[in-house]
């Protein structure tokens, strides 16, 4: 039941916006007992009171909404329908913007597991290197680490290279770019806008004093190095950012999760001695107000991480900041939490 509502609040968003969404999760989190009248109405009555009157929820508004890929057809591997039926099916976005003339689209592929590697990072590669050479993708480490190869596969943003084949499964799996976001060629998307917006929060340390002499390091004990844990193992792969309402309608001024936990990170960083000043290039405009605390961010993290729970928290330091700076007037010395 849950799914179904978050849908529709999903749909019901691409039309009127994030306020109808942020209100569906809060109020499906604080919903007890299923409700009595009918999904559809308790949805429509409940959660889209801002909606105008006399619209009704339901998933065909997502359906509007994805015109833009129109067509699928087969790759010719000359394979009969019999032979096609004992493999597994791939249907891979395709579009290239220098060519005007052919539309986005999906191209399927057909490809033998059994001679095939386990993720769906092997899958590409194979069907580049024996099939169709001219697949654009990015990869590079193949073990999470990189980055690189983040897309979509099934419908959930992960990195490819880590995300498992179901090899019981001959149905279809289809792989695209990162949602909303703008394609290069294939599943190669444009990435300049995020990284642009990572060196505003400047990602590395900074230090007001200096190192004494012969000093080579800066020290920190074991519980301030444990308060970066689940921060730091963060890859950039943007599968948080592109899968966040928020970053999809305001991507020009909200930094997203994956740009906020990282700022997060150096915040709450014992050796970092610019706390103050990197709280306040945070704030205004829609830097980081604009996080909703839906926790889609979350969700999507291939690596596992909690971009919404350290967005709580750095929300909580820069409210703290400016509440204190109102006061005083003058830039405050903030504590971390304990």
């Amino acid at each position: 039941m849950g799914i179904q509502l978050f849908m529709l609040a999903l749909a019901r968003s691409f039309r009127y916006g994030l306020r109808p969404l942020a209100n569906a999760m809060r109020t499906m989190s604080a919903e007890q007992n299923p409700p009595k009248q009918g999904i559809k109405k308790w949805f429509s009555k409940e959660v889209f009171k801002l909606e105008p009157k006399g619209t009704e929820a339901s998933l065909r508004d997502i359906a509007d909404t994805l015109k833009s890929v129109n067509y699928r057809y087969d790759f010719p591997q000359n394979l009969t329908d019999q032979q096609k039926k004992e493999l597994k099916r791939f249907d891979i976005f395709r579009y290239d913007p220098m060519n005007s003339a052919e539309p986005p689209h999906f191209v399927s592929y057909y490809i033998d597991l059994n001679k095939c590697g386990p993720m769906f990072l092997d899958a590409l590669i194979k069907i580049k290197d024996e099939i169709d050479p001219t697949l654009s993708f990015r990869r590079s480490c193949r073990e999470g680490i990189c980055g690189s190869c983040s897309m979509n596969v099934d419908g959930r943003h992960t990195l490819a290279c880590i995300t498992a084949i179901p090899k019981k499964n001959l149905e279809k799996s289809f792989i695209a770019p990162l949602t909303f976001m703008n394609v290069l060629k294939d599943l190669v998307v444009d990435m300049t806008h995020f990284y642009n917006q990572y060196k505003t929060i400047d990602p590395y340390l900074k230090r007001k004093t200096p190192k004494a002499e012969g000093q080579k390091e800066f020290f920190q004990s074991v519980e301030d190095r444990a308060k970066i844990d689940g921060l730091y193992e963060c890859v950039l792969c943007l599968s948080c950012s592109s899968s966040c309402p928020s970053y999809w309608w305001h991507s020009n001024e909200y930094l997203g999760p994956a740009v906020l936990m990282q700022a997060f990170r150096w915040v709450i960083d014992s050796r970092d001695e610019h706390r103050e000043e990197r709280l306040e290039a945070i704030g205004g405009d829609m830097k980081l107000d604009e996080c909703f605390q839906l926790g889609v961010c979350s969700l999507a993290c291939p690596k596992g991480l909690d971009p919404r729970k350290a967005i709580e928290e750095l929300k909580e330091l820069h409210h703290h900041y400016s509440e204190e700076k109102e006061k005083k007037g003058i830039s405050v010395n903030v504590s971390l939490p304990q």
